[in-house]
């Protein structure tokens, strides 16, 4: 497929990118702050841009990692608990050079899938903004982070759909897996 424009070159190139890949070298603030630009520019209905963002990092990925281990010990049946697990949970997050928790912030004004879909888009056009900066990102969503609200001082509105890792890297270009869009369409005319 021929690309026509650096956008659809992006959407095309752009992969997830898991914190194996990822080097130590630090990502800046305003690299930070231009990606959450990015996702700033979401489409969003009724302008409610429900998207909120808390970003961690340095000692902020300690304390997340201590608490997603905890979360896991906590909430875990016994006969289900593996030591390994809760230790991966708190090294997960300090693997990475940045996490952000991404966070819905529902208004009423809309139905709620809405506004998931408006942050979802969020989180594309970060992703897209990242990959253009050559960092890696990867978007999680274990069970844990509905357990999240009371460490990310959350409002009974908000509610958090998953945490962004970031990172340098050092992974190679991939094509995508993808089955043909002529699978996944209908033509009506």
């Amino acid at each position: 497929m021929r690309m026509k424009n650096e956008v659809l070159k992006a959407i095309h190139s752009r992969r997830t990118v898991n914190q194996n890949s990822f080097t130590a070298e630090d990502i800046s603030r305003a690299d930070i702050l231009t990606i959450l630009e990015a996702a700033n520019a979401a489409p969003t209905h009724k302008r409610t841009q429900p998207w909120r963002f808390v970003i961690f990092q340095k000692d902020g990925l300690d304390r997340l990692g201590a608490e997603l281990s905890r979360i896991y010990k906590e909430t875990t049946p016994v006969e289900k608990y593996v030591e390994l697990a809760e230790q991966n949970m708190a090294k997960k997050a300090t693997m990475s050079n940045v996490a952000i928790a991404i966070i819905v912030n529902y208004t009423g004004e809309l139905p709620e899938w809405e506004e998931l879909a408006a942050t979802a888009c969020a989180v594309q056009n970060m992703w897209l903004a990242a990959h253009s900066l050559r960092i890696g990102g990867y978007w999680a969503s274990p069970g844990l982070i509905h357990h999240l609200g009371p460490f990310l001082n959350l409002e009974d509105n908000q509610k958090c759909v998953g945490l962004f890792y970031m990172g340098h890297h050092n992974s190679e270009p991939r094509e995508p897996v993808r089955s043909p869009i002529e699978e996944k369409i209908r033509w009506e005319e």
